[in-house]
């Protein structure tokens, strides 16, 4: 993993947002001027994506008192619209800037950071191309749609020294990380196997070719993405589209199956050899796994396996030779609840402590630290689900090596590493 990003906040002329443009750094005035929450010492912040996930994830930040949203982007004008309604309301002001455009936002050149919550396919062009232009960024989960996308994206944010949290909120929930401590410091002995339970995914395929709502960008909204007529997918059932997602594999892998990794230490690397079935639609729009369950063999011959939830309790489960923990929303559970009890010495493993997500991300904006769920961490997580489903995809055992992230032996299987992009976009 990148050591902690060193270009401190504003201290640099911030990079091209595009080729052919660049910003000059805004003049700040000493927070010892004005005091720590002055105008000139807030972290000034973007919005890219604010649909339901991303109005939420604006409205959290929005709480943040060193935070200034400043502009907001959305290729549907009702969610943009209504996203500088929430934020001119925050501040008592029309100053929200509304762009249907993430580069215009990105290019603006008064921003510290961005969030971006937007359809999976969409995650890795404005990712970026904020890194290059110096900006700091919250990213949803899943870090990417594909395995050479989520490099990319690892690249741009080291190359650039930018700070980065991967929307992954279990690790600052205090049961996750007293499940992942408990599981470090040996409390169920040594690792036998894992199990990871998702959810079980798939919508049911009803919707025929519709107009394009008014207001909505449709050929913008699908970007990289084969052309295609609109049938209502837009906000909410893109997940079931392989072109978008993943599904529920992906849509939770960068939940649970992070929480198995960390449990284990192995948040930079992955496994060596995955292999399994999903269940696919064999007709209609929707085409993600509507069950699936693929193994993962780590190079210390621990396997994991990886389910939908009417075969694995959805969670993340570690079986030892002296018992088990299992951690989920619903909380946390152990083959004996003594072991839940046990306490962590001062010389034992102590993992990353943060109680809030969004404040743990500001923090670091600041600190210039790495983040709780940094880059190399989102990626390492999303990889696994993406070779489950490569493996689904092509029924056959897939050996990878997660140093090189490559596939090795099989062409065909290399080839879905990536995904070509419709033009004019490209990575």
């Amino acid at each position: 993993m990148k050591e902690k990003p060193s270009i401190t906040r504003r201290h640099f002329l911030k990079g091209a947002a595009t080729a052919t443009s660049a910003m000059a750094l805004p003049m700040i005035v000493p927070s010892t001027v004005f005091g720590a929450n002055a105008p000139s010492n807030r972290i000034v912040m973007g919005a890219i994506g604010v649909g339901s996930q991303g109005t939420g994830d604006m409205q959290g930040f929005l709480q943040k008192t060193e935070v200034q949203m400043v502009a907001v982007c959305d290729v549907d004008k009702g969610h943009r619209d209504n996203a500088k309604r929430i934020v001119d309301g925050k501040y008592e002001n029309q100053a929200c800037q509304a762009y249907l455009d993430f580069r215009e936002l990105i290019g603006r050149g008064d921003l510290d950071a961005v969030m971006i919550a937007v359809p999976d396919h969409w995650h890795t062009l404005p990712a970026v191309a904020a890194a290059k232009a110096g900006l700091d960024i919250h990213g949803q989960k899943p870090l990417a749609r594909s395995i050479r996308e989520g490099r990319a994206i690892c690249d741009a944010v080291h190359r650039y020294g930018r700070v980065w949290q991967t929307g992954s909120q279990q690790r600052s929930d205090q049961n996750f990380r007293r499940a992942a401590e408990l599981v470090r410091n040996g409390r169920i002995g040594t690792i036998q196997s894992i199990e990871v339970g998702l959810p079980t995914g798939g919508g049911t395929d009803v919707k025929a070719v519709q107009q394009v709502p008014a207001g909505l960008d449709w050929d913008f909204w699908l970007g990289p993405a084969p052309k295609v007529p609109y049938r209502g997918v837009s906000h909410w059932d893109w997940r079931w589209i392989m072109d978008y997602s993943g599904g529920q594999l992906t849509d939770w892998a960068g939940h649970h199956i992070d929480i198995a990794h960390w449990g284990m230490g192995w948040d930079t690397t992955g496994p060596v050899e995955i292999e399994g079935k999903g269940t696919y639609p064999t007709n209609g729009l929707y085409n993600v796994p509507t069950a699936y369950r693929f193994n993962c063999t780590y190079a210390n011959g621990i396997v994991m396996t990886v389910a939908n939830n009417q075969q694995i309790t959805q969670g993340a489960k570690w079986i030892g030779d002296k018992g088990w923990i299992h951690v989920s929303r619903g909380g946390l559970s152990a083959s004996d609840p003594k072991i839940l009890q046990e306490e962590i010495g001062a010389s034992e493993t102590r993992l990353y402590v943060s109680r809030d997500h969004k404040q743990n991300f500001l923090d670091c904006v600041r600190s210039r630290e790495l983040t709780i769920c940094p880059v190399e961490v989102g990626h390492r997580s999303i990889s696994v689900a993406l070779l489950g489903e490569i493996a689904m995809l092509t029924e056959r055992k897939i050996k990878w090596n997660p140093d090189t992230e490559e596939i090795q032996g099989d062409p065909e299987a290399s080839a879905l590493l990536g995904r070509a992009y419709r033009e004019p976009w490209t990575l």
